[in-house]
Order: C-alpha cells, then sequence, then structure tokens
C-alpha cells in the first residue's frame, strides 16, 4: 500500500483510491484496518471528510452511520467466527480523539488475547502493537479480508447498499 491515500482516507475512498476499502455502505465506507493484532479490526469512515461528529450528520442520515456500523460489526463477528473458533465478541466505538473525522471502530476479540488484555479496551493493549510491521495489513489477511467483504455482500445485498 503506498502511503499518500492515508493523507485524507476518506477522499481517496471516494476516489476509489483507498485500498483498505472492503464495501460502500450507505453513510459511508467499510474499510479493513492498517493494523490487524486482532484479525479483523475493522472501521467505517463516514463519506464526508467534513463530519467530525455524529450529531453533525442530519438525523436520517446519522441513522444510516449507526446502522452501517451495525452491518460492519455483524460481517466481522460472522467472518471471525468462521475463520477463528477462540473468536468472542465485537467491541464498536465511535471515539474521534485521534483523528479528525466521524468513524467507528469494529474490534474483534479472542479467547486467545492475553490474560490481562482479554477483558479491558483494545486501547490498553501496548502502543508498539499500533506500529509493528508483524501487526500490519498484508497479503496474508486476504482471506480474512475477503470473507468479511462476503459477509458484508450478504448483509447488504448485490448493490453494496442496503
Amino acid at each position: 500500500m503506498t502511503s499518500d491515500w492515508r493523507t485524507n482516507r476518506i477522499e481517496s475512498a471516494l476516489r476509489g483510491e483507498n485500498p483498505t476499502v472492503l464495501r460502500r455502505l450507505r453513510a459511508g465506507f467499510a474499510v479493513i484496518g492498517d493494523v490487524q493484532f486482532l484479525p479483523g479490526y475493522s472501521v467505517l469512515l463516514v463519506d464526508d471528510p467534513r463530519v467530525q461528529r455524529l450529531s453533525e450528520l442530519p438525523r436520517a442520515k446519522r441513522r444510516d452511520f449507526l446502522a452501517d456500523m451495525d452491518v460492519l460489526g455483524e460481517a466481522v463477528e460472522q467472518a471471525c467466527r468462521l475463520l477463528d473458533p477462540a473468536f468472542r465478541r465485537v467491541n464498536l466505538e465511535i471515539l474521534g480523539n485521534a483523528d479528525g473525522f466521524l468513524h467507528a471502530h469494529v474490534w474483534p476479540r479472542f479467547a486467545w488475547e492475553p490474560a490481562d488484555l482479554v477483558r479491558v479496551p483494545v486501547w490498553l493493549y501496548p502502543r508498539e502493537n499500533w506500529r509493528d510491521e508483524r501487526h500490519a495489513l498484508a497479503p496474508r489477511h486476504d482471506v480474512l479480508r475477503q470473507r468479511i467483504s462476503d459477509e458484508l455482500r450478504r448483509l447488504t445485498g448485490r448493490d453494496g447498499r442496503e
């Protein structure tokens, strides 16, 4: 992956140049995360880079964004359950502390996680997990990526939108 699409993930998704996009949804883009220390980590990006908060969306679009978050969460859950018998659940989060655009995190959680981390927020994992090349999105994640994409297609219909 080249680094230029990362400077504006939403604009690059709108142009069809963001390589992490799994599927276009009603109010945004389902993307697979840059890091995969918890395999299946995905993000929902709002489709307007000017939107910083959920409350900035008109009510109908807000509902669409939350519905998209639900669909992405279910797709990650189904894909991870099929690929890893240690899958436990997904955590859904809208934080917005580091990136200035509306997005939602979908974190799969697994029984094989370290005992001191398995029941706490993902953000308590060591910071190096976000930078370690061993956890970077790579071709070895293609099967997982395809499974999530297949689940999104199943859940949203043929054209990619509900």
